[in-house]
């Protein structure tokens, strides 16, 4: 072999031996890519095992806590086209009678029955617990229950009255860990025997966006709302195997009539900030938030700005389809960049609003 053939000789291996090298990251990726495929095929194929069985309303008796307006009563709309008994339950006695007209209107046929309870269900558990029995006489056992009693309060911290911040009761007095949390934990302690019993059921807690989120003017009404979600996150793991599903909406601004109160104490910067998401009304709200129910999801959000706090929040609750928990872990990192901007104009509306403050008062000083 002369020299220059033992030279092209080394210079051909030593090409052959580099391509390979260079090649190697796209055969990597290949290969990761195909590893991927087959994982997302294995999950499609596996997920009608763990997904629940959606709820048929056709039959169905639903209990609608706060059902005498705003979301409570849409929901309960909702579920009565579809063909429920349902049961209201509120304090206001005459806005239940009047919610019952609105409801029946929408009737399927002639064997739906909308029943009213008047009952405060954050007071005593007991009175709870005995309606909840009444209702089940009269329409069987509760198939769903709606968690939607709840009150709103806004204002700074140093401004909202401490007595708002408790569970306990005293005269005019309104208290939303005792309204929001607890009117929620009496009604679904009172169902949650019959639904073990029957190995079927949905539980639903209507919290807000507000219990994802902390945002300025909620320092009272979040932790009441956020206290759901671990109740229902606790709730789902004990009665999971029991055929039982838990769905936790959040709602963003709603227009109904607890939202039209809140606005009368809401602070400047609580208003700027919710502008940023806008008003939903109660009827849209109410079909996704049933669609969500029905069909087992442990979240509900409304719109883009609820469907990325969800995925946001997710941390360790649990999922009912392979497609949610999928999203969730492709958009977190796109999600949080998003959310960045948004928490930096929130503090900017925040130091704007300070700043105008002071420059009022050194104003009126001065003056």
């Amino acid at each position: 072999m002369s020299s220059e053939e033992g030279l092209s000789s080394t210079i051909t291996d030593w090409l052959f031996i580099n391509s390979w090298w260079l090649l190697l990251p796209f055969i990597m990726l290949l290969v990761v890519a195909a590893f991927i495929v087959a994982f997302v095929l294995l999950l499609y194929m596996i997920s009608p095992l763990i997904s629940p069985k959606p709820l048929k309303l056709n039959g169905a008796h639903v209990v609608v806590t706060g059902g005498s307006s705003g979301i409570g009563k849409s929901i309960a709309v909702e579920c009565y086209k579809q063909g429920a008994f349902i049961t209201l339950v509120a304090r206001d006695e005459a806005k239940l009678l009047q919610a019952k007209k609105e409801v029946e209107k929408f009737a399927i046929n002639d064997k739906q029955v909308v029943l009213c309870i008047s009952v405060d269900v954050s007071s005593d558990y007991s009175q709870v617990e005995s309606v909840i029995k009444q209702a089940q006489e009269k329409l069987g056992p509760v198939d769903m229950l709606v968690n939607c009693a709840g009150l709103a309060i806004s204002g700074k911290f140093e401004d909202v009255e401490v007595d708002r911040f408790k569970s306990e009761r005293r005269l005019n007095s309104q208290k939303l860990m005792e309204v929001n949390y607890l009117g929620s934990v009496y009604p679904t302690r009172a169902v949650i025997t019959t639904m073990k019993e029957r190995r079927m059921g949905r539980i639903m807690f209507v919290s807000s966006q507000a219990g994802q989120i902390g945002l300025f003017g909620y320092t009272a009404y979040s932790p009441s709302k956020f206290a759901l979600r671990g109740l229902a996150e606790s709730l789902q793991m004990e009665i999971k195997p029991y055929n039982i599903y838990v769905t936790v909406a959040y709602p963003p601004d709603t227009e109904t009539p607890g939202l039209a109160e809140e606005n009368k104490t809401k602070p400047l910067e609580t208003k700027l900030i919710s502008e940023t998401s806008g008003v939903c009304q109660p009827d849209q709200v109410a079909k996704i938030i049933v669609r969500d129910a029905v069909q087992g999801n442990f979240n509900s959000s409304v719109g883009p700005d609820g469907y990325m706090l969800s995925a946001l929040t997710c941390g360790m609750s649990p999922v009912t389809s392979i497609t949610e928990g999928l999203q969730q872990i492709v958009t977190m990192g796109l999600f949080r960049t998003i959310a960045l901007f948004y928490l930096g104009s929130f503090d900017s509306i925040v130091r704007r609003c300070m700043i105008q403050r002071e420059q009022s008062k050194a104003a009126d000083k001065r003056e």
